[in-house]
């Protein structure tokens, strides 16, 4: 059995997970002391990126609860290390926890521009929105080592391709040249993701996320620059983080935001155990009431994955929720649905060996 990473403050310093328990398809493990840990002190878990040579890289989903039908994600597993992030069970299917491993054991897809250009560029594909960091954040730090994202907003650029974005990352700034140039053309529009004003909470729940105030920032910085920005309020954590919601729309706005969104805090899968374990550890005086809200919304279990129901839950809280939001973007001018983006101006560029047209 593969030994799980000793669990002491000390090695988990800046990481959310409190644990490194298997995942669906992984062997288990155990947490085993043989005493030699005595020796020296425990070294803090260091991040480990591993490249992956892509086949494909646009995801393809039949979802009616969202509002595009590809994707695409540079990296697999994410160093932000949201505790509640609802994309953490995919680190199941690498043979990987979704604790502390989808933290610190990332993968990167260094072809990914190389494939993504190859697939645009076949006759059967057809053009529509494709979202990028639907899964795990294109711009979290090791994007600054690797420029994957910059290199796939290269291809998407010169195809004239739309994409809408979704980050906590900072280093999306480097990126305004070419953000501003394809929002000029109506080809971009970003999410950024602001889940609670307060720095201390977001310290213990996204540690290696930028402050909210300066994920405020990047969103002044990106409507400065012309690119479209929706302040995103996800997830709202009921009894934790829900009377934020007026407070965090009215930041988004006055920061340039002209568009917002909410969703839920979901919990599928491991997400539940690793939430409430950190819930236990760092909330244990609201753990109870943030569970039983939750559990209110989704019939009496911690997570409900039906479609239309997974993102929002049901109930009086839910509905009151919805309220309070539709209230806040009408008083702030924020609107829920954002203008679609251009699809009409797709084009192959020229391809070396192609025909030249006559005309």
């Amino acid at each position: 059995m593969e030994q799980m990473i000793h669990n002491s403050t000390a090695r988990r310093k800046a990481r959310a997970s409190l644990s490194n328990a298997s995942g669906r398809f992984d062997l288990a493990r155990e947490d085993i002391d043989d005493g030699w840990a005595q020796e020296a002190p425990a070294e803090a878990i260091s991040t480990d990126v591993r490249c992956e040579i892509a086949g494909s890289v646009i995801s393809y989903n039949r979802s009616p609860d969202l509002p595009f039908d590809r994707s695409v994600n540079p990296y697999r597993g994410c160093e932000h290390g949201c505790i509640y992030c609802f994309a953490r069970p995919s680190h199941a299917y690498l043979g990987l926890s979704p604790g502390l491993d989808f933290e610190t054991r990332l993968i990167a897809r260094p072809n990914a521009a190389e494939v993504l250009q190859r697939e645009l560029s076949a006759s059967r594909y057809r053009v529509a929105t494709l979202a990028m960091g639907t899964n795990t954040d294109p711009y979290q730090p090791c994007e600054r080592d690797y420029g994957i994202t910059r290199a796939c907003l290269e291809v998407l650029q010169a195809f004239n391709h739309p994409i809408a974005i979704v980050t906590k990352g900072t280093l999306i700034e480097r990126d305004i040249d070419i953000l501003s140039e394809m929002a000029a053309k109506g080809l971009v529009r970003v999410g950024i993701s602001v889940t609670t004003l307060d720095p201390d909470l977001s310290r213990r729940m996204e540690p290696r996320a930028p402050a909210p105030a300066r994920r405020l920032a990047v969103i002044n910085r990106l409507s400065q620059a012309g690119v479209p920005v929706r302040i995103m309020t996800s997830p709202v954590v009921p009894g934790l983080t829900d009377h934020e919601l007026e407070a965090l729309l009215a930041a988004g706005a006055a920061a340039g935001a002209d568009t917002a969104s909410w969703i839920m805090l979901r919990l599928p899968r491991e997400v539940s155990e690793l939430w409430q374990d950190w819930l236990a550890e760092h909330e244990p005086g609201r753990a109870a009431k943030v569970m039983a809200r939750l559990r209110e919304m989704h019939g009496g279990r911690d997570y409900d994955p039906r479609w239309g129901q997974r993102m929002r839950g049901e109930g009086e809280y839910a509905s009151m929720i919805g309220r309070r939001f539709k209230a806040a973007c009408k008083r702030l001018g924020l609107e829920e649905k954002a203008p679609d983006l251009r699809v009409d101006l797709f084009q192959r560029p020229p391809q070396p060996g192609d025909q030249m047209a006559l005309f």
